[in-house]
């Protein structure tokens, strides 16, 4: 996978939907179907959203993928926290709180910057 080398958020989203898939797997493994579609689903449409953003045709197109991208990092984070709250399956997960907490805080930034510069 070829990444720009100083593209923090790509390369935070790719990482983050892989640890999501490996995340899915364990659901799985633990009879767990009530959720694991909807995370797998969310977490991985982030990064997806950041690849488009990056081809974008316009400053506002850019910005609108990234705020789709950031929508579905909020997205991820609700279901974690209903991961965590339910006790569905029995995975860490205050390290995926981590992490997506620190995803929409980069997006947030790249978003709120390129629209002061729009």
């Amino acid at each position: 996978m070829s990444f720009k080398e100083d593209n923090l958020i790509q390369i935070k989203t790719f990482d983050f939907a892989l640890r999501i898939i490996k995340f899915y797997t364990h659901c799985k493994s633990q009879n767990e179907f009530i959720l694991s579609k909807q995370i797998l689903r969310c977490g991985t449409s982030i990064g997806a959203n950041v690849e488009e953003a990056i081809a974008a045709q316009s400053k506002k197109d850019f910005i609108s993928k990234l705020s789709i991208a950031n929508k579905e990092a909020r997205e991820t984070k609700y279901w974690l926290r209903l991961y965590q709250s339910s006790n569905l399956v029995q995975i860490e997960i205050d390290s995926y709180l981590k992490e997506i907490e620190s995803i929409i805080n980069i997006l947030t930034k790249i978003i709120k910057t390129s629209s002061e510069n729009l």
